[in-house]
């Protein structure tokens, strides 16, 4: 029975790319791996055939001399030798491997697998600060909990004048090979975790780990310019490794806590400032306070209206790592009295009496649609 053409078989055209042969590949990888059809040989054919032809199509030279002499390139005395020489068992972990290596496991045992890091894990630590402390920066001390680098082994977890021995299972590999019809599946080592070495006279200490618990301090300097969900990463700051491998990271996560006058929307702050109806009506000149701590003097010009927003140029939050700041913006608000005295209804009265819708424009164009509406 002849050979079917590469291209057809991963249902390719000619001008394909490797990452649409890839793709293609995979596909068909997953579909037809025996581990899911157990039993079915036709799909183990077609997973055999995708994977001679993916073989071929991936590799530039085996695809220029493909494309240039067919099926002929790859059968005996063929410029690349047959694939009767092709060793199916220990070629398709490599497939898998460039494949599937970044997409972890997809419900069959996958051919690749990594001896585990031995960095240490990182740590969060959470950290509120008021937005004053936000504003002009602080530095925080900061008490945790962390594991350290084992004194009396340095870190091997090995006791002091002795050394782990590469485990015998795996032969110090880490990881172990077991054949299961064409192909060969490798595993991380069920006797040493993929570590490759066995600790044989482990460290008093420690207990073999090469780490022990300790509490720890580190003084941070927080920028200005800081928001909500601002991380601080001090490098080197979290666990230790195990058998002496690297330290995590500690991450700062940090929280401004409400302020009772401003609030902030990046490098924007806000607040809105009450005056009473006859200061909106006369126009005045009010102190209002800004975040460092000063005073600025604002007019309020005469005919306010409640909602009218004014902006203080610079008067905002610092821009984290830039020598600028945001802007400060105040609402006005006017408040109406909730309880008048007897003098203030007549003076009220009279001026009501005095009123002209030419001095309420609002007012009088609203009334006059209205009488549009209603007569419409």
């Amino acid at each position: 029975m002849s050979k079917r053409d590469y291209y057809d078989v991963l249902g390719l055209d000619r001008s394909a790319k490797k990452e649409e042969i890839k793709k293609a590949y995979r596909k068909l990888a997953l579909k037809y791996h025996p581990d899911k059809n157990k039993g079915d040989k036709g799909a183990e054919e077609k997973f055999k055939e995708a994977s001679e032809a993916y073989h071929v199509l991936s590799d530039d030279k085996r695809k220029m001399n493909y494309d240039q002499f067919g099926h002929s390139a790859f059968q005996e005395g063929g410029s690349q030798g047959g694939f009767g020489n092709f060793d199916f068992s220990s070629s398709f972990s490599d497939l898998f491997e460039d494949v599937f290596g970044d997409f972890g496991d997809f419900g069959f045992n996958s051919a690749r697998t990594k001896r585990r890091s031995n960095r240490g894990s990182d740590l969060r630590y959470d950290v509120s600060i008021d937005l004053n402390d936000a504003y002009s920066g602080t530095e925080k001390k900061i008490n945790y909990t962390t594991y350290k680098k084992c004194k009396t082994c340095t870190g091997s977890g090995a006791k002091p004048g002795s050394k782990p021995s590469a485990c015998s299972y795996c032969g110090g590999q880490g990881k172990v090979r077991s054949s299961q019809g064409f192909f060969t599946i490798q595993q991380t080592c069920p006797q040493c975790s993929g570590e490759g070495e066995k600790i044989t006279n482990p460290c008093g200490s420690c207990n073999g780990e090469g780490k022990t618990q300790s509490n720890e301090s580190v003084s941070v300097k927080i920028p200005k310019g800081v928001d909500d969900g601002t991380r601080i990463r001090l490098s080197g700051k979290g666990e230790a490794g195990s058998k002496g491998g690297g330290n995590g990271d500690l991450y700062l996560f940090i929280s401004i806590e409400p302020h009772s006058i401003f609030k902030r929307s990046e490098e924007n702050l806000f607040y809105e400032l009450p005056i009473s109806i006859t200061e909106a009506a006369l126009g005045t000149t009010v102190e209002v306070p800004s975040i460092d701590g000063g005073k600025t003097k604002i007019k309020i010009p005469s005919g306010t209206q409640s909602g009218k927003q004014l902006r203080l140029r610079g008067k905002g939050m610092p821009i984290l790592r830039r020598n600028i700041s945001g802007d400060l913006y105040i609402r006005i608000i006017t408040e109406v009295p909730t309880s008048l005295s007897k003098r203030q209804k007549e003076l009220l009265a009279e001026f009501k009496s005095l009123e002209d819708m030419k001095s309420n424009p609002l007012m009088k164009n609203f009334f006059e649609r209205a009488k549009k509406f209603w007569k419409n």
